[in-house]
């Protein structure tokens, strides 16, 4: 949970495939590892979460920004590389995410105009 979305409570599924994540992550493959197991039922802790905070078969859900453009909807993601690599181990295919609606506008505070790539 983010402090920016942490009083913001609807929750919808987005396909993994449409979630555009433009920068590059930097990864620790044991956190993926624990998220997997976390995914298939099998939680274990690890030294950012505790096992009393974890919900067998759930990851908290991802902060996704919602932009549209002629009635074509683009999602992008800026956090949540560790859980995006898990849900794809484990081959789930529907994200939990937590969709913030934005402005093509907007998105050139994060990409410039690298945004407009996105939307051609």
């Amino acid at each position: 949970m983010s402090l920016q979305t942490r009083n913001f409570n609807k929750i919808e599924y987005v396909p993994l495939a449409s979630i555009i994540r433009p920068i590059m992550p930097v990864l620790d493959n044991e956190k993926i590892g624990t998220m997997v197991n976390t995914l298939n039922g099998i939680p274990t802790a690890s030294k950012t979460c505790q096992l009393e905070d974890i919900t067998s078969g759930e990851l908290p859900p991802i902060d996704v920004l919602c932009a549209s453009q002629n009635g074509i909807k683009k999602y992008f993601a800026f956090g949540g590389c560790h859980r995006f690599q898990a849900y794809e181990k484990a081959g789930i295919p529907m994200v939990k995410c937590k969709v913030l609606p934005t402005t093509k506008q907007q998105l050139k505070l994060y990409l410039g105009s690298s945004v407009d790539s996105f939307f051609d």
